[in-house]
């Protein structure tokens, strides 16, 4: 059913940000220390070839310089260096197998889908360890609790910074337009997409679906759906611990990754979305400084527009000459 505030009102929908005073420092310091790391990509043909699409198993380094896998494929007939569409994955699901991602490098783009550490068990396997030790930080089954008791540990530092260095990673490739990489991703990965159009100044564009990790106090009073529930379930046991909560999740928020995005956008929200509500969604899309369009699934929950909107995004692309 339709719960959430009408879409006239949605449109209009910017509550206050709640952005640290060294958000800024915070992430220039975090992507500092990880770019001290040699860019290193390293491909391998995977075993089975298709007969249009070059796929190849990745591996570069992110967050920390810890390995994070992805899978690279290249459309065979293509000339000079072509865009590239980089790709993030949705809450618990891995890079899967190529088979699974044939969509963009059907359109002529280079598609870079990068896995998520530590996922990849709930519906598509994963193959990136979250190899980062967080001793005495209790968490419940998830992600979103993971070292949620200070920004330096949170789980999504190591992720944002991971997406990040994905960009850096495919901008090393002949076969890449660097002034060309556009992000995006459902969910989750609309979430990180968000993150790193708000932290790469220079992205060619960002197309994040029915984002995740966006106006996070609202969504966990709004919805009683996972994974927002893994927040309300952990301040609920840890009643004197909700404000350090939200003041950790204030620099992951996508609210404030939207106000410092520059590169134009194309988003999606379903307005009957009950696990990212349209308030958390629009409450982003209203904030975003770039250029930017939203396209609206008015009876749709979480899958938003599937097929219908990888179409739209491909009309999108092209009339950003990509």
């Amino acid at each position: 059913m339709l719960f959430d505030f009408p879409l006239e009102q949605l449109k209009q929908y910017a509550p206050p940000r709640t952005e640290p005073s060294d958000f800024k420092a915070f992430w220039g310091r975090t992507l500092d220390a990880s770019r001290a790391h040699p860019m290193k990509l390293e491909l391998t043909p995977f075993t089975h070839q298709p007969a249009t699409v070059e796929v190849l198993d990745a591996s570069f380094p992110g967050y920390g310089g810890q390995t994070i896998k992805g899978w690279l494929l290249l459309p065979r007939q293509r000339s000079g260096r072509i865009p590239c569409i980089v790709e993030y994955i949705g809450y618990g699901g891995g890079r899967g197998l190529p088979v699974d991602w044939l969509t963009w490098s059907a359109f002529g783009y280079a598609h870079f889908v990068m896995d998520t550490r530590g996922q990849g068990s709930l519906w598509l396997p994963g193959d990136t360890p979250d190899i980062e030790d967080i001793p005495g930080h209790p968490q419940v089954p998830g992600f979103m609790t993971r070292g949620v008791l200070s920004p330096d540990t949170y789980f999504y530092r190591r992720v944002f910074t991971d997406a990040v260095r994905a960009i850096d990673a495919v901008r090393t490739l002949k076969e890449i337009d660097p002034s060309r990489v556009f992000v995006t991703g459902g969910s989750q990965g609309g979430g990180i997409s968000l993150a790193v159009a708000g932290l790469v100044p220079d992205l060619a564009g960002a197309m994040p679906d029915v984002p995740f990790l966006c106006h996070f106090k609202a969504a966990t009073e709004i919805t009683d759906r996972d994974p927002y529930q893994e927040l309300v379930r952990f301040c609920k046991i840890h009643r004197g611990k909700t404000e350090k909560v939200f003041g950790t999740l204030a620099y992951f928020d996508g609210m404030n990754f939207a106000a410092h995005a520059r590169c134009s956008a194309l988003f999606s929200v379903g307005l009957m979305d009950d696990i990212c509500p349209p308030r958390t969604v629009f409450a982003a899309f209203n904030h975003y400084a770039g250029t930017k369009e939203i396209r609206v699934w008015p009876y749709n929950n979480h899958e938003g527009g599937q097929s219908e909107q990888t179409l739209e995004k491909v009309q999108w692309l092209k009339k950003m000459g990509a």
